[in-house]
């Protein structure tokens, strides 16, 4: 473990989560220097040391990019010896993190209203995939799951394309941000009231949210959201273009720089031109538009369009693969990517500075039951724990 102490060292975070959402927000605690101490089911522990193939110490990638620099103590929460152990560790607990099953943390008896009436001063954080109320409620889910009931799926890819997944877990890691939000607002409350509070969360809630500018231009327009792929509904030009020999992105988001770019391809007189002299005018006349600018782009390769877009002003990115951003001097600068303490591996880090410093992972990943004895928490001799989410 890193021996300096994180802007929040001294916050004890108990998490039980498993997989994604829940064990994000503890990731984000741990980074930021919170104690977190993860509580495991005894037969396997978190599912994500089996998702995906075996990486150090035989547990998958997943479960250390979310559970680095955590603390583990695997408990049979169905035994009267893994209840009592449970509830030991909630009472020095700042705040709990669970993604249970719905239906779950009340069988076990921990659930929010139950938990923080025994424990008054805890600030209780509850995920679940589709909300704490309505039909859908008690309905367990995965990101895909979310991902296409909310809609996003139908407003990823292009006309006449089948709905889309974003690659990343936008709404796993974004509720357990939110989560973390919630979290850290009830913190400051607390240090006036001296009383925690329930933090209500949920992967739909989280996927409405990222649709909400085209959401509400459905509710307070009547339009439905046209499909770009790489474009933008609302500025022309802006989107991906092939040159010679790549592609690349341009973003002309008002007229002065439209005038940059015209300057650029040699076409002074686009500006001057009644169809294109506005980005409204240009939204009437994409198709006129595209048929000029795209043949001018096929001219030149890449790196001849980006040293004059670069001089001109006008905003523009190269499409990379993972590996080229990964290694481009402005990622490598930023220092995102972190050698863990301890560990041979190296993680992505949090994607903020504080004071000028980023903070880091603190430590590895923790073996399944690695701090029972720590805890004072004697080995369980069975495991039936609950499934999450």
């Amino acid at each position: 473990m890193t021996s300096s102490p994180g802007i929040l060292h001294g916050l004890r975070v108990l998490e039980l989560g498993q997989v994604l959402a829940g064990p994000f927000a503890g990731a984000i605690f741990a980074d930021l220097g919170a104690e977190v101490v993860k509580v495991e089911r005894v037969d396997g522990g978190d599912d994500a040391r089996r998702m995906g193939p075996p990486s150090a110490r035989g547990d998958a990638m997943p479960f250390h990019v979310f559970n680095r620099g955590k603390q583990s103590v695997a408990l049979d929460l169905k035994s009267e010896a893994g209840r009592a152990a449970f509830e030991q560790l909630a009472a020095q607990a700042d705040i709990f993190i669970h993604n249970l099953r719905p239906g779950v943390a009340t069988d076990l008896g921990i659930d929010g209203p139950a938990l923080t009436a025994r424990h008054p001063r805890l600030i209780y954080c509850e995920i679940s995939a589709f909300g704490h109320l309505g039909p859908m409620a008690m309905n367990p889910g995965y990101e895909p799951l979310l991902q296409a009931f909310s809609g996003m799926c139908a407003l990823n890819g292009g006309p006449g394309d089948p709905p889309v997944r974003s690659a990343a877990s936008v709404c796993d890691q974004g509720t357990g941000m939110w989560v973390v939000i919630g979290a850290l607002s009830l913190l400051q409350r607390r240090h006036a009231t001296g009383r925690g509070g329930i933090v209500q969360a949920s992967l739909l809630e989280t996927a409405m949210l990222w649709n909400g500018q085209k959401t509400d231009q459905w509710i307070n327009e009547g339009r439905e959201p046209e499909r770009h792929r790489s474009g933008h509904p609302g500025f022309v030009p802006y989107e991906a273009f092939d040159t010679a020999d790549a592609p690349l992105l341009i973003c002309c988001g008002n007229d002065r720089l439209f005038a940059k770019l015209a300057a650029v391809l040699g076409r002074a007189d686009w500006p001057a031109d009644e169809r294109f002299a506005t980005n409204r005018a240009r939204l009437q006349h994409k198709a006129e538009l595209m048929a000029q600018l795209q043949p001018l782009l096929k001219q030149h390769p890449r790196a001849h369009w980006t040293a004059a877009l670069e001089a001109a002003g006008v905003p523009h990115a190269p499409l990379h693969t993972l590996a080229e951003a990964v290694a481009h001097p402005q990622v490598q600068a930023l220092g995102i990517v972190q050698p863990v303490p301890g560990d041979e591996l190296q993680l992505t880090a949090l994607p903020l500075s504080i004071d000028g410093v980023r903070p880091a992972p603190r430590g590895p990943s923790p073996t399944l039951g690695q701090h029972n004895a720590g805890h004072g928490v004697a080995p369980p001799t069975r495991a039936d724990g609950p499934s999450p989410h």
